[in-house]
Formats: C-alpha cells, structure tokens, sequence
C-alpha cells in the first residue's frame, strides 16, 4: 500500500490514484515532519545594505500606506517608520504564528491565545477577536469574511461578521493561507502539499504535492502561487486555474523566506545555509538569478516595500534586520 501512495504522488496530480484509503492522500509517511530552516553558519561576509538592531525575529512584514515595518518577536511586534526610523513595540499575549499588513494594520494570528488580533498602526492600538481552535493564520477574504487556520482541528474556518461559518475537512498542517479568484489556497506543510478550498462551501479542490518539505509562499501578478521547498531546495510556481506545478528551478543553501517584488517580477528567497539573498527574474519560462546579495545571519524572514524597492531580511538569532535598496 504504502509503495502506491509513493509512486502516485510522483505524478503532477494527487486524485486519480484509484484508491480506497482512509488515509490523507498527500501522506507518504506515518511520522510527518514540518522542513525547518537550515542553522545557519556566522556570517563571513559583511551584509549589503545596512543593519539595525532587533532581538531575536520569527516574522515580518510591511504596510505601504503608513510605510510602517513590522517585526515579531516572541510576542511583542516592533513597529518602525522606515521614513524615519523611529519605532514603537506592542506586547501581545503570545507569539503570532504569522502576520499580514496592510491598509494601516496588521492582522495576526495568536494560537496560544486563541485569537487573532487586528492592530491599528497609526494608534498602536490592538482589537483581538477570540477564536476557538489555535489559529495560525488569518486572511482577509473582503471587508465582511476572514479566513483562518486551525491548529488544533486543522481545519479552515470562514468567519463572517466575526462570526464561525463554513468550514473544510482536517488537514494535517495547515499553516499558510492565500487568496485567488474566489478561493483560498492552504499550504499544509505536514503533508507538503497545496490545496484550493471553496470559501462558500468549504470543499477540498484537488491538492498538489508542493516538493518535499514546503516552508513558505507567496502569489505573483499572473496569480501564480510562488512556494520554497526548503528541504527539497527549489523554488517551485503552481498555477491556478486549474492547480498545476509550471515550475521547478533548484535553489541550494536551504532556501527559507520568500518575497515578491512585482514591479520587476523578482522573487526574493533567503538561503539560510550560506546566509544569502536570491533575486530571482520569475517573467519567463524559466527563473534567471539577477541578484545574490549577502545578508546578515540566519534570515529566516523577509518582507519587501515594493514602492521603493527596499527588502528587510531579520534575522531569528539576533543579529538585527537589515535594510537593502536596489
């Protein structure tokens, strides 16, 4: 049985394997483990660009319209103005799983708190709703719904008003969600797969395995959905309508964070084993490497302002954030 599942998820699509298996399909192991970044070696080279202080970062991200940097660490986000440099920090009741920002606010999933929590950039101000089930992720889907990842059940919940309606069948690993043309896409980085959900009735589309160990993800202009396989080191591009891997291009040195630029089409992925940042010309055929640049150690996260071209690469061992322009 088990020598099947393998030789079908070496196909492109995981539904037409013709079994009766009460099992998840995208399992190939009884032991799941989530891919983590490399640890990576002191930085020998001195990083590009400049670098500030921060503790210890486990997520960024960036808001244009009040040009407001976002760094969490443990449970305190640093809020800094990259106009001016001057930051403000917030104390949570526990450590976000992940963050969105935009439109003046961070939305943040808190599973140990059992909530998630909007926060008011201009006033620093938090609102938190309270949500049963360890959320780890959370998405705006229109001013009405909101999307959200369970941990505990490893479900997706839609909330409406604040209020829980559709939800899917378990997943084993949800952990980051997307948004595209009506439906959402989970990354499960148990069983390193993408799947599309209907956000109306909550039914599972065809999922796709996503290489051997899916960290991160992003979306592109073409609405293609941009994923790093850190363990099996590549750097792989699904379309969506349907779900099909186009792309599959190698990137070595544990490839972890990943960010898109799209006013030149980069994709932007930091390789935490040599302490690096790839830029990555993702308009044709084919990713072009454009940019290597050396960053400080273990960039593990990664966000970008798109307006001005300036990455923030922080660091998950202390070594600060840094700041480059291209």
């Amino acid at each position: 049985m088990r020598r099947l599942v393998i030789t079908c998820l070496t196909l492109t699509l995981l539904t037409g394997c013709g079994m009766d298996d009460s099992t998840d399909p995208l399992q190939v192991t009884d032991t799941l483990t989530a891919a983590t970044p490399a640890t990576s070696p002191p930085a020998t080279t001195p990083p590009a660009g400049t670098v500030h202080p921060a503790p210890p970062t486990q997520h960024t991200a960036y808001d244009r319209d009040t040009r407001t940097l976002v760094l969490a660490a443990g449970p305190q986000l640093h809020l800094i103005d990259t106009t001016n440099g001057t930051r403000r920090t917030l104390d949570l009741p526990a450590p976000p799983a992940n963050i969105h920002a935009q439109h003046g606010q961070v939305l943040a999933a808190l599973p140990d708190a059992h909530q998630i929590t909007r926060i008011d950039l201009r006033t620093t101000t938090a609102h938190p709703t309270p949500v049963a089930g360890a959320p780890v992720d959370a998405l705006d889907l229109d001013p009405q719904r909101t999307a959200i990842a369970l941990r505990d059940t490893g479900t997706i919940t839609i909330h409406n008003q604040g209020q829980p309606g559709t939800t899917t069948e378990k997943f084993q690993g949800p952990a980051q969600l997307l948004h595209h043309n009506g439906q959402v896409y989970v990354l499960d980085r148990l069983t390193t797969a993408i799947t599309p959900i209907n956000t109306t009735t909550g039914d599972k589309g065809a999922g796709l395995r996503a290489g051997q160990g899916a960290t991160n993800t992003t979306q592109d202009r073409y609405g293609r959905i941009l994923t790093i396989d850190t363990r099996g080191q590549a750097l792989l591009a699904f379309s969506t309508d349907p779900l099909i891997l186009k792309q599959r291009y190698p990137v070595p040195g544990a490839p972890y964070a990943l960010a898109y630029d799209p006013t030149t089409d980069t994709a932007w992925v930091t390789l935490t084993a040599t302490n690096e940042l790839v830029g990555y010309d993702i308009a044709g055929g084919e990713p072009r490497e454009r940019h290597r640049i050396p960053t400080i150690s273990q960039p593990d996260t990664l966000a970008l302002d798109p307006d001005t071209r300036t990455l923030y690469i922080a660091s998950a061992n202390g070594a600060g954030y840094q700041v480059v322009r291209m």
